[in-house]
């Protein structure tokens, strides 16, 4: 369990009045986030809808920006109510963007342009072009040709503003190949390139042949991460660390339709999360004392959903009029049970957001937790007033006092939903001075 006692936000403010932080930018920057912190988590603190936007192409999220109409329209989430920040000329369908990364700056690093010291969007267009473009201008400022013998359609960081891995569309086998019994050995490729200039590090070909009956891999810090059916993950890298780390195979014990996922820890202190539909866990991957070859993974915490033991007993009558019993389990994964959908870290406050969705009748509901990432305690949960279809997909963005739902609905119209703290009481005691963005309210509705 982690520490109990809570800092006094009070203290902080007055303090940092007082210039106590005055001569190290980084300390106030830190005091000031864990201010926020404890604002965000704190029992009286509330987030409300500020407006709610509706688009026929998908909306996509970043670092304070929401994406329409493929990337191409962007708006500043910021503030009170949408404020354009600009739009890229009309395309083709062919030239449409599929995926995109933020790409911000390094810090410390001469760079060959002064533009490069601007954030700019990594994009993926569908006909294989690999683009960076400026954040605030929409312009063009780098572009590559990937491949044509595949379809590229992911983007991924590989290392966090350094390398990113570009995955391609699962390969089908033909109606014709699958009636003659042949199978497709390559399930997809990753490509992986360092960013700024773009330059090519390899092509990881995922062969069938080689890895077994894959059903999906991703590139996370050097590692490759091979999943299979029945929640089997494969942990590889270049060091070859699976031939030399225990517990390099990591199995969720769960019954579930969906698969579970896992993927390394964007706090980058080495840590893997592995999600299931009803219990998170994050793991430690350390070197075996006294021998730097080895690895082991070892459990840190695990985050359980919130259920009730649901064993349903089956009764039935046999014909002599005998009654028999039989005992079974429900589904990890039942949607009337609290599941786990999406898991998200708040690098900033250091937190981790979980949403929730347990159905209820015809509609789910949901709800985001906000865990402590050192102990992974449950320091808060926000309800989404919105139902939750389970049948469509779903995004959530925590972003200091931001949380942003993103949600497809049927027909393809896609909605967005913003959602900014707002907590009277707090705003109060700290002064004018020290107000967050929560208190640009009121609430106001918008349609971009």
């Amino acid at each position: 369990m982690g520490p109990t006692r809570k800092p006094n936000v009070c203290r902080r403010l007055s303090r940092r009045a007082l210039g106590f932080f005055a001569r190290d930018a980084g300390v106030v920057q830190r005091t000031n986030l864990g201010i926020l912190r404890e604002l965000v988590c704190q029992e009286s603190t509330k987030f409300k809808n500020v407006w709610t936007t509706h688009s026929k192409s998908p909306i996509a999220y970043e670092r304070g920006r929401i994406y329409f109409d493929n990337y191409r329209c962007c708006v500043s989430s910021v503030a009170s109510e949408p404020k354009k920040l600009y739009e890229m000329p009309k395309c083709s369908k062919s030239e449409k963007i599929e995926d995109a990364l933020l790409w911000e700056c390094p810090v410390g690093e001469v760079l060959p342009d002064p533009s490069d010291y601007k954030s700019s969007l990594i994009a993926l267009t569908a006909h294989n072009w690999l683009l960076r473009i400026s954040a605030t201008t929409g312009k063009i400022l780098e572009k590559i040709y990937l491949a044509s013998y595949c379809k590229f359609r992911y983007l991924s960081w590989d290392t966090p503003q350094e390398v990113i891995a570009v995955k391609s569309a699962q390969n089908k086998s033909s109606a014709v190949a699958r009636q003659a019994g042949i199978q497709q050995p390559i399930l997809l490729y990753l490509a992986v390139f360092q960013v700024l200039p773009f330059s090519l590090i390899g092509i990881l070909e995922i062969n069938k042949r080689i890895f077994g009956n894959v059903t999906d891999a991703t590139l996370s810090h050097g590692i490759l991460i091979v999943m299979y059916s029945s929640g089997l993950v494969r942990l590889y890298s270049f060091q070859a660390i699976t031939e030399q780390a225990k517990n390099g195979i990591q199995e969720m014990e769960c019954c579930s339709l969906e698969s579970d996922w896992i993927y390394f820890h964007p706090d980058a202190s080495g840590r893997i999360i592995h999600v299931g539909p009803n219990q998170i866990k994050v793991l430690k991957l350390n070197e075996i004392e006294n021998n730097s070859s080895q690895h082991q993974i070892s459990e840190d915490f695990v985050i359980l959903a919130n259920r009730e033991n649901k064993n349903e007993n089956l009764v039935t009558v046999t014909a002599s009029g005998r009654v028999v019993k039989k005992s079974f389990n429900l589904l990890d994964d039942d949607p009337e049970q609290e599941t786990f959908k999406i898991v998200d870290y708040e690098d900033e406050l250091d937190l981790l957001s979980v949403v929730a969705v347990t159905q209820i009748d015809a509609e789910g509901k949901a709800h985001l937790d906000f865990h402590c990432n050192e102990y992974g305690t449950l320091l808060k949960s926000i309800p989404l007033v919105e139902s939750w279809d389970v049948t469509y997909s779903h995004e959530v963005y925590f972003d200091r006092d931001l949380v942003l739902h993103i949600e497809q609905k049927p027909n393809r119209v896609f909605s967005c939903y913003v959602y900014q703290m707002a907590d009277t009481t707090s705003l109060l005691v700290c002064g004018a001075e020290d107000r967050t963005r929560a208190a640009r309210m009121p609430v106001e509705h918008a349609t971009a």
